[in-house]
């Protein structure tokens, strides 16, 4: 590529910087409405919410849900239409869209119910009633579009394996292997019709459509990658929670690396998944891809045979701690009082942070199990600077942008260092 003195070459110039810039940059903002504060009764209010929005080009509301009985859309603890007017008042460069699922949506046994998930996508007049009730809602509550965190069945959790029990369990795998979905060939061409026929009727009313990959769903069994890129507005991708103490109770692990850790599984990072949708088709949409950052760290129990280095993995882990608003799972500010408290302060001594000078993997806390093997802990997680390096991928890659989970995460009260939403603002910042 060359560069020219020409006026005109230079206004021609612009004018596409100019383009390229709307199209990258986003940065999409997650409120999951059923959170409170840690260590708080009082749940976050919107208002609360209301200095992040200066930050998000949009806000996605989590979560409706669907009826099994007639497959509509089913609304929880949604704001009402008058107070998503008089945010888009204050704030007139942020679209407000409404997420179905989320993997909030739970059936009796208080998991996940991903089967009328599956079962609306099997029949057309249900995709109707799903598409009706959307639009009505839409229309009701005064969203600007609809986000798809469709709840499809997650892919089983992987034991630690070293290079050579991964490529044995490879060269079996080409014998055949249980599927999560033994339809998922089905789902995924109806999946890619229900996105098809909602993008006819948002667009229709100058709406958004957009689809949020939930963690541990295959793309590779359910996503038509290419029509679903055509389709959607933009992509949001689960890049985190790739090792979880509810799913790998005995190995403690990095959550989120950039890139891809040795002796791990290697699909495991944000930047393979990222090449994945992208490979997948001809397009090669970069601008529509968000890469997932968090807010929290997930939190597991060291024992005494997990060692005193902290050096991940951390083998004989006691599955998640007990801590935090969700069991397993840190926000932000709790994880700061953490590396900050002292021993003086407490019976037990502060984490020790360890950080990353390679920007490839992560930082991690830990504390080693005393003598008595209790308060061991190890938590894996993001900080105002490993964001800001994810953020900075996605730039330097010509990525849409960042799907930010989620706001009440952060430090919505500025408990830390004295700064509201220092995740959120580094990587704004670098975007």
């Amino acid at each position: 590529m060359f560069f020219t003195k020409s006026p005109f070459m230079g206004l021609l110039l612009c004018s596409f910087l100019a383009t390229i810039s709307a199209e990258v940059g986003k940065l999409v903002c997650f409120y999951d409405t059923p959170r409170l504060v840690p260590q708080s009764p009082a749940p976050i209010t919107l208002t609360e919410l209301e200095p992040a929005l200066n930050f998000c080009n949009f806000l996605v509301y989590g979560y409706a849900g669907i009826d099994p009985e007639n497959f509509k859309i089913t609304s929880f603890d949604l704001p009402s239409g008058n107070h998503i007017n008089d945010l888009r008042k204050k704030f007139p460069h942020v679209r407000f869209l409404l997420s179905v699922g989320g993997d909030r949506d739970i059936n009796g046994e208080g998991v996940p119910d991903t089967d009328k998930y599956l079962n609306l996508l099997e029949q057309p007049e249900r995709r109707s009633n799903f598409r009706a009730s959307v639009m009505a809602e839409l229309n009701r509550l005064g969203f600007d579009g609809i986000d798809l965190a469709w709840q499809f069945p997650k892919n089983k959790p992987k034991l630690q394996q070293g290079i050579l029990k991964r490529a044995w369990g490879k060269f079996r795998g080409w014998f055949g292997s249980t599927s999560v979905d033994e339809k998922a060939p089905e789902h995924k061409e109806q999946f890619a019709a229900l996105m098809g026929e909602l993008r006819s009727d948002v667009h229709r009313a100058d709406k958004l459509l957009s689809l949020t990959m939930l963690p541990h769903v295959s793309a590779e069994l359910f996503i038509d990658i290419p029509t679903v890129l055509m389709y959607a507005d933009f992509v949001n991708l689960a890049t985190y929670d790739f090792q979880t103490p509810e799913r790998d109770p005995k190995v403690a692990d990095l959550p989120a690396p950039l890139q891809a850790m040795y002796e791990r599984d290697p699909s495991h990072n944000v930047q393979y998944q990222v090449e994945h949708w992208l490979n997948a088709t001809a397009e090669r949409n970069f601008d529509k891809l968000n890469i997932g950052v968090t807010s929290y760290g997930l939190a597991w129990v060291m024992t005494r045979n997990s060692g005193i280095t902290g050096y991940p993995p951390i083998p004989e882990a006691d599955g998640p701690a007990l801590a935090g608003t969700t069991t397993g799972i840190l926000s932000w500010p709790e994880i700061c009082e953490l590396l900050q408290q002292q021993p003086k302060d407490r019976e037990t001594p502060h984490l020790r942070k360890v950080g990353d000078p390679t920007k490839k993997f992560g930082v991690y806390a830990y504390r080693a199990a005393d003598d008595k093997g209790e308060n061991g802990l190890w938590v894996g997680y993001e900080d105002p600077t490993t964001a800001a390096n994810k953020a900075a991928f996605a730039r330097a890659h010509g990525l849409g942008g960042v799907a930010f989970h989620d706001l009440t995460m952060d430090d919505v009260r500025g408990q830390c260092a004295g700064e509201k939403f220092p995740i959120l603002r580094s990587i704004k910042y670098k975007l």
